[in-house]
């Protein structure tokens, strides 16, 4: 006899499944006009039915129902979130990307990543109430790395396809990428000091003292559990920084970019040679990435090696030559994009519904107001990056053009899923409420902090594209009309994408484009043009640049760049 079975799995899956086809009715208007993007929608839908409100997705009802099982799901869902989209991210980007751009991403991962941890800890100082300067750096150390989902939007989104140069795009996924997996190092060297630091009864004899004294069997149970031996260990500072030298750098980070650049490059071999023989079909290869970040997510976790990075590592490896790229552009690569969307409303729904919203006012506890965590959003947003990258942006001229674009990448570093899941894996590295006062107290106001800053960062930084797109609109500002790309359409129904008119019954022509399968600076006509135009003598014409032509006028050079003609790619 049938029955009514309203299970926590029926709900979630139909949630989810109204939310994303009622968006999707409505996707041209909120991402091309309103510029919203999936996740600001995506996070509100989830406290509108989290347990707050609706109570139709309550994290502590999934499966088995234990208590305190969120920590360990949100860990997951969060690892499983980013590191698909890593890959995706990694092969995305122009062939041997990082290679070339070696010397603005080594700018991006060392001096600017610690002078945005140095700020976000003293802005914790400031507005958080009893953290030590350790428990600071802990806890920023969490929402210093720019999140890879969030920056991915910024990045290729509609907004960007309009106005934001390419360099400038390239950099911010490449860096939200890659800085995402290298947060491990500020985690860990903080979380080191205060483990291993010397207290009243602690590191002079005993348990704690003996533990820190063994050696490989302890470290490698920690690496491989992933959350490690928790409290005070002793040792003093020596011990801590010998510790995080040998365990953070040389087997989590190091090992985490060979793994990656070893799966990665051997697959993009084996593709080639499999394609070549046409083993291939497009929905295995086009599915790849996504099997290729599943697969590193789960053995670098068993491991105990840092997943997100190996997973940006691979996606770089996988497109080393330009050729899966160009090959996804042949076969107009439509999966990834989806399953990128996908992950977002599925995971952004979930963060919605996890937000700790007892927590955010405890005046009595952990001292948190909303006062104060306004102060701090505020604070962060404002001096968490944009310092940084405007002292040094004049070191990478070649993708950051002036003090306009260094202010538009320094304000757009999105804190998202990212920070959520380095907050459920420093949980693993801290008792939980069994500690001394310090470990007490940041166990107790981690995770309000960070979750607070996500959903700040999420709606202040989602609105801040349209609200940007509204005074670009008031001060007359064109959009980019560099790098023509001719692209087959697909349906008569198909709508225009940003940045693109229509040039035939069947084609699009779309300027600004993301995705390109070869880093070829001096490639593309409008490229050469530019280049020639700024060679001695000032006016040059394309001709003229690859060795032949006559020297043309200013007039005669513009008419030549009205008539420039477009790259065709396969089709």
């Amino acid at each position: 006899m049938p029955s009514l079975d309203l299970s926590e799995l029926n709900q979630v899956i139909a949630v989810l499944g109204a939310f994303i086809v009622l968006y999707g009715f409505i996707s041209v208007p909120i991402k091309q006009i309103w510029y919203l993007g999936e996740a600001l929608p995506a996070v509100v839908m989830g406290i509108i039915l989290g347990p707050v409100a609706g109570k139709l997705i309550e994290s502590e009802q999934f499966g088995a129902a234990k208590p305190g099982q969120t920590n360990d799901i949100t860990l997951g869902v969060a690892r499983v979130m980013i590191g698909v989209q890593l890959v995706i991210a990694g092969y995305q980007l122009p062939a041997k990307y990082n290679l070339h751009r070696w010397k603005e991403m080594a700018l991006c991962l060392l001096p600017i990543m610690t002078m945005m941890w140095l700020c976000t800890s003293a802005c914790m100082l400031a507005t958080v109430p009893k953290v030590t300067l350790l428990a600071a750096l802990v806890i920023g150390s969490a929402v210093t790395c720019t999140d890879p989902i969030l920056s991915q939007a910024i990045a290729k989104g509609p907004f960007a396809d309009k106005f934001v140069a390419r360099p400038l795009r390239e950099i911010i996924s490449s860096e939200a990428g890659a800085n995402d997996g290298f947060g491990f190092p500020f985690l860990m060297l903080a979380t080191y000091l205060m483990r291993h630091g010397t207290y009243e009864g602690v590191g002079e004899g005993g348990e704690a003292a003996e533990a820190a004294a063994h050696g490989g069997a302890e470290i490698a149970h920690r690496l491989l559990a992933r959350s490690g031996d928790v409290g005070r260990l002793g040792g003093g500072v020596g011990e801590a920084l010998k510790n995080w030298f040998l365990e953070t750098w040389l087997y989590v980070v190091l090992l985490s970019v060979v793994y990656g650049a070893v799966v990665g490059y051997g697959s993009c071999r084996l593709i080639k040679f499999c394609l070549r023989r046409k083993w291939i079909d497009s929905e295995s290869l086009l599915l790849f990435p996504s099997a290729l970040g599943l697969f590193l997510i789960g053995t670098c976790g068993a491991i105990g090696t840092d997943d997100l990075l190996a997973c940006f590592v691979a996606g770089n490896a996988l497109n080393w030559d330009g050729e899966f790229l160009a090959e996804t552009e042949r076969r107009h690569d439509e999966v990834n994009s989806c399953i990128d969307v996908l992950l977002n409303f599925g995971g952004f729904m979930y963060i919605g519904s996890i937000m700790p919203w007892s927590e955010f006012n405890d005046p009595d506890g952990t001292g948190l107001t909303y006062g104060r965590l306004i102060g701090l959003g505020f604070m962060i947003l404002f001096f968490r990056r944009i310092p940084a990258i405007l002292i040094t942006y004049k070191l990478m001229p070649a993708v950051v053009a002036d003090y306009k674009e260094a202010l538009f990448m320094g304000y757009f570093g999105p804190i998202g899923a990212g920070a959520v899941f380095y907050l459920e894996h420093t949980r693993h590295l801290f008792p939980e409420e069994g500690g001394d006062e310090e470990e007490t107290n940041l166990v107790r106001v981690m995770g309000p902090v960070v979750y607070w800053l996500v959903l700040f960062s999420v709606v202040v930084h989602g609105l801040s594209i349209p609200g940007l797109n509204l005074v670009y609109r008031y001060m007359g500002v064109k959009p980019i009309k560099d790098d023509a790309v001719e692209v087959r359409r697909a349906s008569i129904l198909t709508p225009t994408p940003p940045n693109a008119v229509v040039g035939g019954q069947d084609r699009f022509v779309v300027y600004n484009r993301f995705s390109r399968p070869m880093d070829n600076h001096i490639g593309l006509p409008i490229d050469q043009l530019n280049a020639a135009r700024n060679a001695e003598p000032r006016f040059r014409t394309f001709q003229q640049a690859n060795g032949g032509g006559e020297e043309l006028d200013d007039v005669a050079e513009e008419k030549r760049r009205a008539q420039r003609r477009t790259i065709r790619y396969m089709v």
